[in-house]
This record gives C-alpha cells, sequence and structure tokens, in this order.
C-alpha cells in the first residue's frame, strides 16, 4: 500500500501531526499505526479487579490512541521552559506561539477554560522565597488541567475528527521495521500486534515515528540499526510522593502544580518534582517485559484526600557504559522482584530509620495509599544509593516550602522510571540525518509531556501541509 505519509504512533504528537495537516486543508494521504486500541476500547480492569492482571498483549494504560495521556492526569504545562527540549531547536518565541495555538485546538475540543497558577501572587512569592531558602528553584508554569476522564473525551473527539476527515487509523497493528534504503526512509514493515506472523509493506514519502515513551526502546533499536544520529540522554529514576491533601493545601490552591528543581549535595545531580496531583490516585503503568513502573492520575470530579507527585533523580551515563534505558529498566525490574511484581511503597520515616514498611503499618497511618495492591516493603533495597540520596535530600528541602512534607508517614512508591533517554539528532526543521524520516515526541528525546508533544506535531503537520 502506498502512502504521502505515515505516522508511527497515535500519541499526542503524532495525533497533532495528522490534525495539523487537516487545518492547512492538506490532500496528503495520511495512516497512523498504533499498537493499541481506540480509546473507546481502551479500558483498565483494576477499576473492578482492585489489582493489576498484567493485560496481554500490552497494558491498555500505555498504549492505544493518544498513548499513556488518555491516562495520565491530563494536565497541558503553558511555559516554554516546562516540558523538555524544543525551544532549543525552534526557538523560544516560535515555541510560546505554538503553545498558544496548540492549547486553542483542546479548548475547541472541549479543555477546561480555566488555567491554575494565574492568581495569588503574593502567595507565589512566599513559596518562591520559601524555596530559594531550601536551595530550590521554583518553576512558573500556568497549567490547564484536563482531567483523567475529560482528557479521554477530549481525545475520543479529535480520533473521530481524524476518520471523519479522511485519515486512515490501523488500530492493533505493531511496526516491526522501518524501510531504509541509500539513506531515505521510503516506508515500514507492520503486523498484528496480536502475534500474527505475516507482515506487510506500507510504502510513503514521509515516515514520521511518534511512540512515546513506551517506543522509546523500539526507536533506540532503530537508530541502531539504520544508523539514525543520536546521543544518549538522560535516564530519570525515581519515586512518586503521596501525603495527605492538608499537607499541601496552600500549593495547591495557589499554583496546583509546583515544579520545583535543586541540586542536592552530595551529588548534585538534577532532582525536580513532576505531574502533581491534587486529590489525585496513585496508578501504574506496565511495560514491555511485565515492568510496572507507578504513575499519578487526577480526576476532575473525583478525587481522594491525598496530593501524589513524583521526584525524578535524573542521570547521565557516557563511557564505558552509555545504556539509560537499560540502567533504568533494571532498577525497576528489581524492584518489582521486591514487590513480587507489583509496586513498592515504603513510610519516609521507615526509610530514615533503616527498615522495611509493613502492611500494618500502613493501616494505621494518617495517609492512606490511594494504589490498593501496592505492596508494603523496601524500596532501598533496590533503588541504588546516588538517586536515593538524592531524593532524601530532595524531601527534606521540600520539607523547608511545604512543612510535613517530610514527616514519617509520608509515602514513597517506586519505581518511577521515564523512558526518554535516547536522544534522535535534529535540526531546525525536524530533519534527522535519514530523509524523509522524523522523529518526535517523547521517544525522540526531545520532549516530555502532552503540550509540548503536541506542540512538535502542530510544528511537524505545518512543515508537512
Amino acid at each position: 500500500m502506498n502512502y504521502d505519509i505515515v505516522i508511527v504512533g497515535a500519541g499526542p504528537s503524532g495525533i497533532f501531526t495528522a490534525l495539523e495537516l487537516l487545518r492547512n486543508n492538506s490532500n496528503k494521504k495520511i495512516v497512523v499505526i498504533e499498537k493499541g486500541y481506540s480509546i473507546t476500547k481502551r479500558k483498565c480492569p483494576k477499576a473492578k479487579t482492585k489489582v493489576c492482571v498484567n493485560c496481554k498483549p500490552y497494558c491498555h494504560i500505555t498504549t492505544g490512541f493518544s498513548g499513556a495521556g488518555a491516562f495520565s492526569d491530563g494536565k497541558l504545562s503553558l511555559s516554554p521552559e516546562v516540558g523538555g527540549d524544543l525551544p532549543e531547536l525552534i526557538g523560544t518565541s516560535e515555541t510560546i506561539d505554538l503553545i498558544q495555538y496548540t492549547d486553542s485546538i483542546y479548548l475547541e475540543f472541549g479543555a477546561d477554560h480555566k488555567v491554575e497558577g494565574l492568581e495569588g501572587i503574593e502567595e507565589v512569592k512566599d513559596i518562591r522565597r520559601k524555596a530559594i531558602q531550601a536551595g530550590l528553584k521554583l518553576v512558573d508554569c500556568p497549567i490547564r488541567h484536563l482531567g483523567t476522564e475529560k482528557a479521554q473525551e477530549i481525545y475520543a473527539k479529535i480520533e473521530d475528527y481524524l476518520l471523519a476527515h479522511g485519515v486512515d487509523i490501523l488500530f492493533n497493528t505493531v511496526t516491526k521495521d522501518l524501510i531504509i534504503e541509500e539513506g531515505v526512509c521510503t516506508g515500514v514493515v507492520i503486523a498484528s500486534s496480536k502475534g500474527a506472523s505475516t507482515t506487510e509493506t506500507l510504502f510513503a514519502d514521509t515516515v514520521v515515528v511518534s511512540t512515546g515513551r513506551k517506543g522509546a526502546d523500539w526507536l533506540k533499536e532503530m537508530c541502531e540499526k539504520h544508523t539514525i544520529t543520536h546521543t544518549s540522554g538522560t535516564v530519570d529514576i525515581g519515586v512518586r510522593v503521596e501525603v495527605r491533601n492538608e499537607i499541601m493545601e496552600k500549593v495547591n490552591n495557589v499554583l496546583y502544580e509546583s515544579k520545583l528543581i535543586g541540586y542536592p549535595e552530595p551529588f548534585g545531580n538534577k532532582v525536580r518534582t513532576f505531574c502533581q496531583n491534587p486529590g489525585g490516585f496513585v496508578s501504574q503503568e506496565n511495560y514491555d517485559n511485565n515492568l510496572a513502573v507507578v504513575n499519578g492520575h487526577s480526576y476532575k470530579n473525583l478525587k481522594s484526600d491525598n496530593t501524589n507527585l513524583a521526584i525524578l533523580s535524573s542521570h547521565n551515563f557516557s563511557y564505558p557504559f552509555n545504556e539509560p534505558i537499560e540502567y533504568g529498566k533494571k532498577v525497576g525490574e528489581l524492584m518489582n522482584m521486591l514487590g513480587n511484581g507489583h509496586i513498592l511503597v515504603q513510610r519516609y520515616g521507615d526509610i530514615l530509620e533503616g527498615k522495611r514498611t509493613w502492611q500494618k503499618e500502613l493501616d494505621r497511618s494518617n495517609v492512606r495509599p490511594t494504589l490498593p495492591d501496592a505492596v508494603a516493603g523496601d524500596i532501598t533495597s533496590a533503588m541504588p544509593y546516588r538517586p536515593m540520596m538524592n531524593i532524601i535530600n530532595f524531601i527534606q528541602a521540600m520539607d523547608q516550602v511545604v512543612p510535613g512534607f517530610a514527616s514519617k508517614e509520608t509515602l514513597l512508591y517506586g519505581p518511577e522510571i521515564k523512558f526518554y533517554s535516547n536522544k534522535v539528532k535534529l535540526d531546525a526543521a525536524l530533519n534527522t540525518n535519514i530523509q524523509s524520516l522524523y522523529c518526535l515526541g517523547d521517544s525522540s528525546g526531545w520532549t516530555r509531556g502532552l503540550m509540548m508533544a503536541s506542540v512538535m506535531g502542530v510544528f511537524m503537520g505545518r512543515k508537512l501541509a
């Protein structure tokens, strides 16, 4: 089969590439290849079973139309300082304009018009003052909160729009390989994601790879196989922290999400907060090879008594080891082993006392876990010393900004690992060293999160229109 444009992966960057092509009245024949299901068919059984049942052949939370974004907390960061390094490629001014434009598209499809973090100037100054005293940097970032359930509605409307306007979407289809001959990408090899051995070749004038964090490992394999220029970047290893809403109340009310960055002693690695969910729920995502990692969700209407957020420690590798994705996987696998295949949870006070956490201790705590099948245990038996110390010292600094954050009963879940460490070399027009091949979104290593991945897709769509 022949197409003008093949888009591999129906995450935000791929979706918005196709959407912007349509909005520019392009008559090009477009196909989107997606490993998972249509968004309306993505169902996580855990709401009923209360435990993860390891859905096969893939996890519905991470795979399917709109990728992991459909089951995330659904926050759009409206600042060029948040969401990756795209401004380094296309410029800050261009990025700001694209954020505003992309945000308007989300509004057209039903996003909430309220923007968090624009009020309470004096309260924000007070939080920043405390952050400075603690050696942390507060990053201003207005947030448009879609909510997990609303995000699914919005992406369902976008899916319907693409289909209604002639975009082909091949669900339950995996891309096995890229076709690259003499430095030019001419198509892809696909097969059923349900285990069928028969393959099919799709030829195209342009191939856009937008496989998200879930597809970062696959893209790395393609880069090595086809000599697509890339570098081993950063791997983020950390935990998801859960406290009572009362502890985070002031920050939640003023900022909704506090984006704090620090470089704690003794190592000076970058440590940051990420994906804060007031009244949210800790969740589990399953990657290939049954790797279970922790995340957080935040709904518009359904609320818990807790706030959760990630604390991530960034690490780079060069010589003699330069496999950050594999390193992150090994850390996650070890933690999964200690949890017997489940997410581990431990109280902060028990970490400081050098002991594991027992379920009976969780049962009598003020902070009750919102992840029902998390296993009480010892994260420190699996987490490497360097990131563990970074996280402990960062939590102590956070306690100066948010008193009570470092209480004995604060919960730490692990592992939280971000697999966007492979970085594809791109120029300002997003060209790779392979003609007619483009790599977008989180899998490219240039974006982190819904908005910036969507922005990168818009930029790509305009180029290809």
